[in-house]
């Protein structure tokens, strides 16, 4: 990660939930569209790289079999796992992107306000990982806040112009607002439509 691990370490230091999203109806309501934009109704295996404090995780977890959620601070994975106790199938761990990518395949990624903490060859590092491990028929979902911040290497719609570059990928969905970007996209072209994922064309 290209914004060093001091800076998160400090936040967390100040405050177990640095962006409030506990309380915040704009991430309440950010966290139900990222999952009512899932295009399948279960996953065998996800993937959260980033999930502080697990407002997001929590949700994620009611969608997969699996769930594998990471974060560089320890403190935020510790409260991801106790948000999540109520659920075993869902794993909580501390691991720094992209080095520590895990090993295997997932049908669904999730890379909800990342992208924009690395530089170039991280990011392109980070993106060839997430491609090389999702399934064939699996969902990308990525979200990230649009406005300036002097922390970020870049910006919400430089990650999803990287993502939408990327020939592996299809675009299936991109919801749009002044605050934020939120798309899916698919390692398939055939399955860019949920109307024929469940055969009705």
């Amino acid at each position: 990660m290209s914004t060093p691990d001091s800076y998160f370490q400090r936040l967390y230091a100040d405050s177990p939930d640095p962006w409030d999203f506990a309380n915040r109806w704009y991430d309440a309501r950010k966290h139900a569209l990222t999952v009512a934009a899932l295009p399948a109704r279960r996953y065998r295996s996800g993937f959260e790289p980033g999930c502080s404090t697990g407002m997001l995780t929590r949700l994620l977890a009611e969608r997969c079999d699996q769930l594998l959620a990471v974060d560089v601070v320890d403190s935020a994975a510790r409260a991801t796992a106790e948000r999540i106790a109520g659920h075993p199938h869902v794993t909580v761990e501390v691991a720094r992107m992209p080095q520590e990518w895990p090993e295997g395949t997932f049908d669904l990624i999730v890379l909800s306000e990342l992208g924009y903490y690395f530089d170039d060859e991280e990011l392109a590092d980070l993106l060839s990982r997430a491609v090389g491990s999702l399934h064939p028929g699996g969902d990308l979902v990525a979200a990230h806040w649009r406005w300036p911040v002097p922390e970020h290497v870049r910006t919400g719609d430089d990650v999803h112009a990287a993502l939408a570059a990327l020939p592996d990928l299809y675009r299936l969905s991109s919801h749009r607002e002044c605050d934020f970007l939120l798309e899916v996209f698919t390692r398939d072209p055939a399955a860019a439509s949920v109307a024929r994922r469940e055969g009705l064309v």
